[in-house]
């Protein structure tokens, strides 16, 4: 079955399941995809108003960390943090979270503020954001005490009947089972779906080329994004002219400017003008490069035929918690002494098959995996070493190693009935939940199949 030409410029060059799609488009309104945070402790930041204050035993009495739950509305976390800093008078780095939500979305996640009061809290008011204070908790968030998300989405203009729609989708849902799992490619919005770059910044900077990286960031126009964007990357493009650029682009692209601020001083330090951003998205350009690189792992790994719920010898196995998250840690290589003894693992819930992340500590597969990585390797012209960026420690990477699979948890076809919007469609509702560093629209991909992931709404 013919992938999208976007997904296989992300790694992404297969389906999974050999089912009829459903189409449709997902995201038609913000309210169409809906995505609350579970903690390890079972406890879920609601969109609603009924967020419960025993979140990771958030006490009523003062302390270090403020634990909050945070409601918004068409933003991307990281800006959204950053408005809520504003607000507070503080820096971004007081403020963590568990995980980043999707933007295009309605999300609830928790996030913690250090050495904050609820008082201060309750003075955040900014346009679609809603800052709920829980209570005190001693430590920080961060994604050790992030279990997963669930999810409802709605996807809309679907032009089969109800019958067809419930069928296929339960046939996807049956194939996925049968293989264990789903397969754990990192999603669309890892990379950017109106502009997949953030994968060739970040090969670029792998690379030591900060200059080819900055231009992608800055000056890669995208068909797809608002035009006055486009025209201003275009014109850096053609000029070079950061000055002029610093002009030229839109407020919107807050992080652009950060970047084209220092280049417009000093033009050839590119490595400077990456310091620029917050040290977040600096690691997110390699390790977006990182997550190409196993997609095509995984991609390749589905084409040759190797099972996702059994193991080869050469594969690496992870050991899985009584919760179901994959201990990442904890980690062999199977042997042909244990290769028996780990798939009876594995059948048991136990264990799970792992690819590697690439990165300096992390060394690729061996068996017929480990063949597979080295030629997409041998293709990228990228060894472990490169993952060492010196002058700017956050964006080097150790590695390690990355769940083949992830449970679908809780999956339900809500609804299948006219489209709300066009009576002359279908819709459908769906709901389920996954976990950590798992992307749904992984799962919608499977069940939609669609031909442009763009118009899909992706």
């Amino acid at each position: 079955m013919l992938v999208p030409k976007l997904e296989q410029q992300i790694g992404i060059e297969v389906y999974a399941t050999k089912s009829f799609g459903i189409g449709g488009v997902i995201r038609r309104s913000i309210d169409d995809f809906v995505v609350e945070e579970v903690l390890v402790d079972g406890s879920k930041a609601e969109v609603s108003l009924s967020a419960k204050n025993e979140a990771l035993g958030a006490s009523p009495s003062p302390n270090r960390h403020l634990l909050c739950v945070l409601v918004k509305r068409n933003w991307d976390t990281l800006s959204a943090v950053k408005a809520v800093a504003d607000q507070l008078g503080i820096s971004m780095g007081r403020i963590n979270t568990g995980g980043i939500k999707d933007a295009k979305a309605v999300t609830a996640q928790h996030i913690t503020i250090e050495d904050a009061s609820i008082e201060d809290a309750q003075r955040a008011h900014i346009k679609d954001i809603e800052v709920r204070p829980l209570g005190y908790v001693r430590s920080k968030l961060s994604s050790y005490y992030l279990l997963g998300n669930s999810f409802r989405i709605t996807i809309r203009s679907i032009s089969y009947s109800a019958p067809a729609i419930e069928k296929r989708i339960a046939q996807t849902v049956e194939e996925l089972k049968s293989l264990g799992g789903v397969p754990s490619f990192f999603g669309h919005q890892r990379f950017g779906t109106t502009r997949p770059i953030t994968h060739l910044v970040g090969k670029a900077i792998v690379k030591r080329d900060f200059k080819k990286a900055a231009m992608l960031f800055l000056a890669e126009p995208s068909p797809h994004e608002h035009p006055s964007s486009r025209l201003a990357r275009e014109a850096l493009q053609e000029t070079q002219n950061f000055k002029q650029a610093l002009r030229d682009f839109p407020k919107q692209l807050r992080y652009e400017r950060l970047m084209l601020r220092r280049l417009a001083e000093r033009a050839d330090d590119y490595l400077g003008a990456f310091e620029r951003l917050p040290v977040k998205l600096q690691m997110l350009f390699p390790q977006a490069y990182q997550s190409y690189l196993f997609n095509r792992f995984l991609s390749r790994r589905i084409q040759a035929g190797l099972p996702l719920d059994r193991t080869e010898v050469g594969d690496y196995v992870v050991a899985v918690e009584r919760s179901g998250l994959p201990m990442v840690t904890m980690f062999k290589v199977v042997a042909a002494e244990n290769h028996a003894e780990v798939n009876k693992d594995i059948q048991a819930g136990k264990m799970r098959l792992a690819l590697p992340l690439i990165g300096l500590k992390q060394l690729p597969s061996l068996g017929a995996q480990g063949e597979i990585e080295k030629r997409v390797l041998e293709q990228e012209a990228i060894a472990n070493r490169d993952f060492r960026i010196e002058g700017i420690s956050a964006m080097s990477s150790r590695g390690e190693l990355r769940s083949a699979i992830t449970l679908l948890n809780d999956f339900s076809l809500d609804e299948a009935a006219c489209d709300s919007d066009d009576p002359s469609k279908r819709e459908a509702k769906v709901s389920f939940t996954l976990y950590r560093s798992s992307y749904a629209t992984i799962i919608l991909r499977e069940i939609m199949k669609t031909r442009n992931p763009l118009k899909a709404g992706f």
